[in-house]
């Protein structure tokens, strides 16, 4: 995950704009997913994160799309509780080494 925190403004249907901190992204088979957390919600951490697909459209821009396939967001959502296991498994590791110091 980087250090700078990165925001991205999306419009909902009804033409409202909302931030959003990435979090992190993932590639889960070939396809890549977007973990976002809305910015009002960061500072207590009390939101709810979401996960878009990331796409293209038809002019080749990058689109966010939500997930609809159930399967899908099974598998996506496995990656990425693997992804913050696997980041909590290198922190405890991390302590570890420091108290060893």
């Amino acid at each position: 995950m980087a250090d700078q925190e990165n925001t991205i403004v999306l419009t909902d249907d009804e033409g409202q704009e909302h931030e959003f901190i990435v979090v992190d992204m993932l590639n889960v088979e070939d396809d890549e997913y977007a973990i976002l957390l809305p910015a009002e919600s960061a500072d207590n951490e009390a939101g709810e994160a979401i996960v878009l697909k990331i796409g293209l459209d038809d002019g080749g821009n990058e689109v966010l799309s939500e997930i609809e396939d159930e399967a899908e967001w099974n598998r996506v959502a496995r990656a990425w509780e693997e992804a913050m296991d696997a980041e909590e498994d290198e922190d405890e590791d991390e302590d570890k080494d420091e108290e060893e110091e």
